[in-house]
C-alpha cells in the first residue's frame, strides 16, 4: 500500500448528502476484482449522461477538478453497501483524501486499508473548506498527516483528529498484509515450534 504522509492539490466540493457506495461505483462495475480502471466509473452515474457523453455540470467534469486529489464532501459519505470497490474507484480516479462530518463505517474502514485517508470534520469547519474547495483552480489545499492538519489557499488551518494506530498504519503503508508480514519471523518461529512439538500435524 503506497504511504500517505502529506498531500497537496486541488479540492473538489462533492456537495451531496448521503453519497452511497452505488453512487460513487455502480453496481455495473462490480464484476471485476482489479483494483485498477475503476477511475472512470466513479461517479458514473453522475459524470455521464444516458448517451454516455459527459455532463458538464458534474463537478469532477469541471476542468479545474479533472485531475482533483482531495473530495470535500457532505455528511454520511459512503453509506450503503460494504463493497470495496468505491476506495478504489475514488483511488484509481486519483483521489487520495475526503473530507466530511461523517462517513459510513465500512467505508471509512475500507479507505484506510487502501491508502485513502478520511478526515472527519465539524460543520464549521466543512464549511470553510468547502469555500476553499468552491475556488476551481485556485482549490489547493495541503493534508499533513504527521501534524493532523489541512491547509487552506489563504493559509488557514483546520486541526483533525486520527486514531493513533490507524495514522501509522498509513505514515507507513501497511494494509492488513503489510502489518502481518511485520511479524513473518515470529511465525515462522511459531510454526517451526509447533512442527518440532506436534510432528503429527
Amino acid at each position: 500500500m503506497q504511504k500517505f504522509t502529506s498531500l497537496t492539490g486541488v479540492a473538489a466540493p462533492l456537495e451531496i448528502r448521503n453519497v452511497d457506495t452505488d453512487m460513487i461505483i455502480p453496481k455495473q462495475y462490480l464484476k471485476t476484482i482489479k483494483r485498477t480502471g475503476l477511475g472512470t466509473g466513479l461517479f458514473a452515474e453522475l459524470r455521464y449522461k444516458d448517451d454516455g457523453s459527459e455532463n458538464p455540470d458534474f463537478v469532477l467534469n469541471k476542468p479545474a477538478y479533472r485531475n482533483a486529489k482531495i473530495l470535500v464532501a457532505e455528511d454520511n459519505f459512503g453509506c450503503g453497501s460494504s463493497r470495496e470497490h468505491a476506495p478504489w474507484a475514488l483511488l484509481d480516479f486519483g483521489i487520495r483524501c475526503v473530507i466530511s462530518t461523517s462517513f459510513a463505517d465500512i467505508f471509512y474502514n475500507n479507505c484506510f486499508k487502501n491508502g485513502i485517508l478520511p478526515i472527519v470534520v465539524s460543520p464549521q469547519d466543512l464549511e470553510k473548506l468547502l469555500d476553499d474547495a468552491r475556488r476551481g483552480a485556485n482549490a489547493t489545499i495541503s493534508v499533513d498527516l504527521e501534524r493532523q492538519e489541512i491547509r487552506g489557499p489563504d493559509g488557514g488551518v483546520v486541526r483533525f483528529d486520527i486514531e493513533p494506530f490507524r495514522k501509522h498504519c498509513l505514515l507507513n503503508g501497511l494494509d492488513d498484509i503489510g502489518l502481518s508480514l511485520k511479524k513473518a519471523e515470529k511465525i515462522e518461529r511459531f510454526e517451526a515450534k509447533v512442527k518440532a512439538e506436534r510432528p503429527w500435524h
